[in-house]
């Protein structure tokens, strides 16, 4: 699959994310798991990195015994990716125990690896259970829109997220433009899916995946009053890890709790915890950026 066919032409955003999630695996061979997947058209031009992080979950997952879940992936970006052109992901098989199973994914356009990813499955036995708790006095989706600081759409937050299948809010106010408040490096993130997806678990935890690549890197940026919109800025993504810890629906309302304990080098790191709204963790996430900021010290 070379070129993007049909799914940006659907109306609605969520459709043709899962349109985009939807993997072929018709190209697959006796001794190679092969899939083919479209991807979403960017304003960029870039494919978004989580589109790419979802489609190697579930070309991984789908090589696995139904009882084995995802529970942690670490993947790098590699290159750019074209978001004006299809994507290929190949699965090696690399071990499959009593209780875990380990897939590598590579992801590729016109031939050149454009992600890295391993992860590893589960088939989930009782044992300890303990999670962090959830910050405490965050506002709601619903008083966060209603706040003073979120009443103003800067035209970059339109651009990017009006036609994006998640509905983002957030709880200490948009950096697109401006940085409200405090420059501290962390924020709280409400995302959910525009509307139903279904009950299929496997495609919500690769959602999951799809949105843990949204807003992480602003605790960079927010600790030093960068906002999206400064001239000369430069981000990228350079590599991608996710721990999956209990089962979420991602047409609810999910907490991302996120900060940024380091940033030198012109690297900022990010971390991130998903809770749900009644305070269970879903899922940890960590996450690695190139950031230029032009005359930054």
């Amino acid at each position: 699959m070379s070129e993007t066919t049909g799914t940006e032409q659907n109306p609605d955003p969520v459709a043709r994310m899962l349109d985009v999630l939807d993997l072929d695996s018709s190209a697959a061979r006796t001794t190679e798991d092969i899939f083919t997947g479209s991807s979403q058209a960017m304003p960029s031009g870039r494919i978004f990195g989580g589109q790419v992080l979802a489609q190697a979950i579930i070309a991984a997952d789908r090589t696995t015994a139904d009882d084995r879940v995802p529970h942690s992936m670490h993947g790098y970006f590699l290159r750019p990716g074209d978001a004006s052109q299809g994507i290929t992901l190949s699965v090696d098989r690399i071990h499959d125990g009593r209780s875990f199973s380990t897939r590598r994914t590579q992801a590729y356009q016109q031939g050149v690896p454009i992600f890295s990813m391993i992860a590893s499955f589960e088939h989930e036995d009782p044992g300890l259970d303990h999670q962090a708790t959830a910050p405490e006095g965050v506002l709601s989706p619903d008083e966060a829109r209603a706040h003073a600081f979120a009443g103003a759409e800067h035209p970059l937050s339109r651009r990017l997220l009006a036609g994006s299948a998640i509905e983002v809010v957030h709880a200490d106010g948009a950096i697109y433009d401006a940085v409200p408040g405090e420059h501290v490096p962390h924020q709280n993130v409400w995302v959910r899916t525009r509307r139903p997806i279904g009950d299929d678990l496997a495609v919500h935890r690769a959602v999951l995946a799809y949105l843990s690549d949204l807003t992480i890197q602003e605790s960079v940026l927010r600790a030093h009053g960068v906002p999206w919109a400064q001239a000369g800025l430069k981000v990228a993504s350079l590599d991608h890890a996710m721990w999956w810890h209990r089962p979420a629906r991602v047409d609810e309302w999910l907490l991302y709790a996120q900060e940024s304990p380091s940033a030198r080098g012109g690297r900022g790191l990010a971390t991130g915890r998903i809770f749900t709204r009644d305070g269970v963790l879903v899922a940890s996430v960590a996450q690695e950026i190139m950031v230029r900021v032009p005359d930054a010290d």
